[in-house]
Formats: structure tokens, C-alpha cells, sequence
């Protein structure tokens, strides 16, 4: 499915002093089963633009359409049903949850879609297999590495087996050998079809050639790309 903005914008502490606008009527297409990256320095708006094409907040003004449906006018039940089912995040620190096991961690954002437990976990441990990591299913998360921890984070984003994955800013946290596994990942999620979001101000992701089209931010405008 493409995504289309058209002239976005959004604004914090709206009305108040404090006012900020980190996006500036942002117009953009970014067609599907490719791997897109938008780069920026921090505070360029680039984790914003992401966090609002994931329905994890709403525009201020302008419009976000996926495919044939418009995004920026619904309500909240049904941005959450597309949250889960269209797309899966992989965020800057992991999230993933202390004390729970590597396996209950990836199957925990489909527990709200009430599948068939036993499937859910078969699910789970196929990616985890896919992955190189069955022999840790049963591991508490603290014990991964950072590499490990990353790719169990794949894992989870992967669970409800979503049409676009987002990734913010992925490899702030890893060494170069590791941020380069990650691109091979990234690779093979293309290959299989997925549409790809990644910001990143990391050329090792920038300036792979696992990207297709670098789209540049500056002040929450689009620059280049």
C-alpha cells in the first residue's frame, strides 16, 4: 500500500506559549515494498513524521492516507485496529519487557488479537528459529546481547505479520558490525515483501545500499530525497 501525506503538519502545546511545530507541511509518497529511509539530525522531525504514518499520534493539520483509506480523520478504535494489524515497530532502545522470556516478549503485541494461544507460540518460535535464536526462547531478555536483544525486537515487530515495518532510529545503540547485521535484515524483510520506514542519522543505514530512497529532513521539512 502506498502512504501519501499531503501538506502535514504538527504542532505541540498547541495555543500555549510553548508552541512548537516540528512538522511544516510535510508532502510526500512512499510507495510500497521498498525500503525508505528518512535521515535528519536529531530534532529534524524525522521520529515525529514516523510516529504519525504509524498511527501512534495524529497530525496537527494535513492528511495521511494508506492505500485508498484516509488515516488523519479516524477515530481512535480504528487507528488501533490498523496499528496492530498493518504495522510493526522496532524502536531506538527495544522496549522489550525485563523479566519476561525472549518468547513471551514476541508474542505479547498479538495478545490483544485473542489468537489460538498454541499457534501464537508456534508462531513466536518459528521467527525466533528463523532468526538464530530458538536455543534462547526460554532466556530472561536481560541476558541478550545488544545484537540479540535487536533481533528478538525483529521478532516482535514481525508477530502479526505486518504489511510495513517502522524502525526508529535502529542502530543508535549498536556497534557498526552490528548495524550492518541489521541492514542484512532488512534485506531479507524486503525480500519477502514488506514495506520498510527507518529514520536514521547512521550512514551505515543511510548510505546502504539496502536503501532505496533517502528522504532528508531539516527543521520538520522535507530537503531532499
Amino acid at each position: 500500500m502506498r502512504i501519501v501525506l499531503e501538506n502535514v503538519h504538527k504542532v505541540f502545546n498547541q495555543g500555549r506559549p510553548n508552541a512548537h511545530e516540528a512538522i511544516r507541511g510535510v508532502s510526500l509518497s512512499i510507495e510500497p515494498n521498498r525500503v525508505t529511509c528518512l535521515k535528519g539530525a536529531s530534532g529534524s522531525g524525522k521520529s515525529t513524521l514516523l510516529s504519525m504514518i504509524g498511527c501512534l499520534s495524529r497530525p496537527t493539520a494535513g492528511r495521511i492516507h494508506l492505500g485508498e483509506r484516509l488515516l488523519s480523520g479516524l477515530p481512535e478504535r480504528f487507528l488501533t485496529d490498523i496499528r496492530r494489524h498493518t504495522f510493526g515497530f522496532i524502536f531506538q532502545q527495544f522496549n522489550l519487557i525485563s523479566g519476561l522470556s525472549v518468547l513471551e516478549n514476541i508474542m505479547l503485541p498479538a495478545y490483544p488479537l485473542a489468537p489460538d494461544h498454541r499457534q501464537l507460540t508456534a508462531t513466536a518460535s518459528a521467527l525466533l528459529d528463523r532468526f538464530g535464536l530458538a536455543h534462547k526462547a526460554r532466556n530472561p531478555v536481560q541476558w541478550l546481547s545488544g545484537g540479540e536483544a535487536q533481533r528478538v525486537a525483529i521478532c516482535r515487530a514481525l508477530i502479526n505479520d505486518p504489511r510495513i515495518l517502522i524502525a526508529d532510529e535502529p542502530t543508535a545503540n549498536l556497534d557498526t558490525r552490528l548495524s550492518r547485521d541489521f541492514m542484512e535484515q532488512i534485506r531479507r524483510l524486503r525480500e519477502s515483501g514488506r514495506t520498510v520506514l527507518i529514520t536514521s542519522h547512521d550512514p551505515v543505514v543511510f548510505d546502504s545500499p539496502v536503501v532505496e530512497r533517502v528522504i532528508e529532513l531539516c527543521d520538520g521539512q522535507v530537503v531532499g530525497g
